[in-house]
């Protein structure tokens, strides 16, 4: 089968509004959570997030634009283009190619949703905007870049909750290894901190009001996070040719589902994901240096995780890093694994290990080296990152160096 590898990547996202940004506040530990700035936050039980601050929509769109586009679907062209700037790659190349793109979110156009629910039922409007509809479908953000980009390959969006970026990226791995097509635009996009956004979550009980806190004694539940990462992923060859920048190599990728609850994480689902990952990556245990965690900070999730990589690593554990970035930027549900895949990248490019900030406390049932608090200068050959998700989704994708 042919070799996949990773020419472009861009982001927006709690730490940054650029991948430079963003790998600097992982190597600085630094955080992006903080009190919310959102309406009726009196009204809400938690009021910490990571939010994109001092974002100005105005300076990236015009008004025809902004009327199309949910926060979503901005975050994911803002994101796209730093991707495809950074790649190299021309709207003809795109489209001589075939390339396509497939992207992942849970919410998709949940602020729309939000206002137009607010018009309709506080203050009374009998109508909406005549774009609401496509301004808040969550195929919004890949079939709007689709169309910025001429990607007439393959486009549509992955929706499974917080595994959703993950599935995305190793659905365009997958197509670009069978040859379906050599070019694909990948990742994922959320904006789901609105009111009704974050009272939802505040029903499962299970979000914290101070910090995120993965892996540590004290932590008390997820902070939610919003913003995007987009990749580019090329064919091995066709990237050589053009003599692209070529940042890593995936070399694999494994889907699984629990099939048992639709809250409550399985070790044996996630173990599963783990080693189909690494037998489709061809990778040896111990070439795996660092994991980026699904680590969202709720007891349950953080222990099952570390059991079911205690389970598939066995003594190899022992040697491993593991951080989860949500300690920085919040979990952003459907668009968590493609920033978080960004750690993976500068790990193996620069050889820098993002922390887990906020770890107060050692968990005895979390008793894997989580890096805590201050990133570590390591050279690792590969890298693996995970995504559990409600529904018992899973979907690991395992990185290498080239």
């Amino acid at each position: 089968m042919r070799r996949v590898v990773i020419t472009g990547q861009g982001t927006i996202n709690p730490l940054g509004k650029s991948v430079t940004e963003t790998s600097a506040a992982f190597a600085d530990g630094r955080c992006g959570i903080g009190e919310l700035d959102i309406r009726d936050v009196d009204r809400l039980t938690v009021k910490v997030g990571g939010q994109v601050r001092n974002f100005e929509p105005d300076s990236h769109f015009d008004r025809q634009e902004l009327a199309l586009y949910d926060r979503f679907t901005q975050f994911a062209i803002i994101a796209a283009d730093e991707a495809v700037d950074t790649a190299g790659l021309s709207r003809d190349e795109f489209s001589r190619s075939g390339a396509g793109i497939v992207l992942g979110t849970a919410g998709g156009g949940l602020n729309t949703w939000d206002d137009s629910y607010r018009k309709v039922y506080e203050e009374k409007k009998r109508r909406v905007h005549p774009f609401v509809v496509p301004k808040l479908m969550n195929n919004a953000a890949a079939s709007n870049i689709s169309m910025k980009y001429d990607l007439i390959g393959p486009s549509f969006s992955v929706s499974t909750a917080c595994s959703s970026s993950n599935h995305a990226i190793g659905l365009a791995f997958q197509m670009i290894r069978t040859g379906m097509t050599d070019i694909m635009l990948t990742g994922g996009s959320e904006s789901t901190l609105c009111f009704g956004g974050v009272k939802a979550w505040e029903g499962l009980r299970v979000m914290s009001n101070t910090a995120c806190r993965p892996f540590c004694a004290t932590r008390n539940g997820m902070v939610q996070g919003e913003g995007a990462a987009v990749f580019v992923l090329e064919e091995f060859e066709y990237a050589k040719r053009r003599g692209a920048d070529i940042l890593a190599e995936v070399s694999g990728f494994a889907m699984s589902s629990d099939a048992q609850d639709i809250v409550n994480p399985s070790k044996v689902g996630a173990a599963r994901a783990i080693s189909g990952a690494l037998r489709d990556s061809g990778i040896a245990l111990d070439d795996i240096g660092y994991i980026n965690a699904h680590g969202t900070g709720t007891t349950v999730n953080d222990r099952t995780e570390c059991s079911a990589i205690r389970e598939v690593f066995g003594a190899a554990a022992e040697t491993l890093m593991l951080s989860s970035t949500k300690s920085m930027h919040g979990h952003l549900i459907g668009g968590t694994g493609a920033v978080e895949l960004l750690a993976c990248i500068l790990a193996l490019r620069h050889g820098i290990i993002a922390p887990t900030i906020n770890h107060l406390q050692f968990d005895p049932d979390c008793d894997l080296d989580v890096v805590p608090n201050e990133a570590r200068q390591a050279k690792i050959r590969a890298t693996m990152s995970n995504a559990f998700a409600f529904g018992g989704m899973n979907a690991v994708l395992v990185l290498r160096s080239i």
